[in-house]
């Protein structure tokens, strides 16, 4: 699978944008579904081809659901550069106001995780978090186990406490977790069993 150089830079119209994880406190709790977010990039019926996605991005410029699809394949390809560049490329079409970039952002996130890149998928969660306001339920455990890649174990179970809170049935013990979490890697339930493990040794008081 290989993406020309020429469909980054077609599709990049943003510079490079450096994002620092701050540390940022949880709320008492988490339970929106926040759905407009948490949606993969899956288009209906057959996967598409490269080809036929940047042909439908072309006639189509501002399809972000086709651009983020094309940004994963490419980073899903071990081409993250180019895939992190069409990312850019799609959020500077759009404002924070528009449901798309928050799904964009999301599966940015990932996607950066996905390939490595562990601190630039924490900055980009947190952002996704402060600019609009999210109690999604998603947010306590994907933060915890991205800040306890990130060494910040601390704040992490501070995160998996704000879980526990808001569905104590569902998070006190780890054998929901990949029920929970469908399309998270075994990689990454293992660390947040490790979290898991930190809450139970020391549970932190609210607030």
């Amino acid at each position: 699978m290989r993406f020309p150089l020429l469909i980054a830079l077609s599709l990049a119209l943003t510079a490079p944008v450096v994002v620092h994880a701050q540390a940022l406190r949880p709320v008492e709790f988490y339970f929106d579904a926040d759905a407009l977010t948490v949606r993969p990039f899956v288009v209906p019926g057959e996967a598409l081809s490269i080809e036929r996605l940047t042909r439908m991005v072309e006639r189509k410029p501002a399809s972000m659901v086709e651009r983020g699809q094309l940004a994963q394949l490419a980073m899903q390809a071990g081409q993250a550069q180019v895939g992190a560049d069409m990312y850019r490329g799609a959020l500077g079409r759009i404002d924070e106001a528009n449901a798309a970039w928050r799904r964009l952002m999301w599966n940015y996130a990932w996607d950066l995780h996905r390939a490595g890149d562990t601190s630039g998928a924490l900055a980009q969660w947190q952002r996704l978090i402060t600019a609009r306001g999210s109690t999604g339920r998603w947010v306590p455990p994907t933060l915890a186990m991205s800040l306890w890649t990130n060494g910040r174990r601390d704040e992490a179970v501070q995160w998996y406490a704000a879980a526990v809170r808001t569905e104590p049935n569902q998070w006190s013990g780890t054998d929901r977790h990949a029920r929970l979490l469908p399309g998270w890697r075994p990689a990454d339930l293992a660390v947040l069993a490790d979290v898991h493990a930190a809450w139970v040794a020391a549970p932190p008081r609210w607030p």
